[in-house]
C-alpha cells in the first residue's frame, strides 16, 4: 500500500505523460514540456509539475492538439488500454482534432501554391484530371 500511496502523491508531469503514452520516452516528454508543447490552464508547465486528478492539460504532438483531463496517476508505463484509463480527452478536443485531420486529408493545409508543383503534387494533379500523360 505504501507504493500506491507514494505513486498517487508524487508524480512528475514528464513521467505521467510518458506513462500515459503521449511520448515514447521521458526525455521526449521533458523536451516537449520545456519547448512549450504542454499547457495547464493556458500556461506553460515545467517537467517537475505534479499533476492532480481533475487537471486539464493541452498537449501538442505533431499536428494534433489534445485537451485531456487527468483521471488517474501512474509512474509505470503499461499497455495502451491501461494507459488510456489515466486520462479522458474532452469532447471539444476530439471534434477539433477530427476536423483538423479531415482538412489535412482534403489537402487544404500544407499545399504551397507558389512556384512549380513537386513531383508528388504533379502526379496527384494528373490523377485528379484523369490524364495518364506524365
Amino acid at each position: 500500500m505504501g507504493q500506491k500511496q507514494e505513486e498517487d502523491d508524487k508524480v512528475r508531469l514528464d513521467k505521467w505523460l510518458w506513462a500515459a503514452r503521449f511520448y515514447k520516452t521521458r526525455a521526449l516528454a521533458k523536451a516537449a514540456i520545456e519547448s512549450g508543447k504542454v499547457h495547464c490552464r493556458g500556461e506553460r508547465c515545467k517537467p517537475g509539475k505534479e499533476p492532480r486528478i481533475g487537471d486539464e492539460f493541452e498537449i501538442r504532438t505533431g499536428f494534433e492538439v489534445r485537451t485531456v483531463r487527468v483521471e488517474a496517476l501512474s509512474i509505470v508505463r503499461r499497455g495502451a488500454p491501461e494507459a488510456q484509463t489515466l486520462y479522458a480527452e474532452t469532447e471539444a478536443s476530439i471534434a477539433k482534432r477530427e476536423a483538423a485531420a479531415a482538412m489535412r486529408k482534403a489537402g487544404s493545409l500544407g499545399v504551397s501554391t507558389d512556384g512549380k508543383p513537386s513531383k508528388k503534387q504533379r502526379r496527384d494533379l494528373f490523377k485528379f484530371r484523369g490524364s495518364n500523360d506524365e
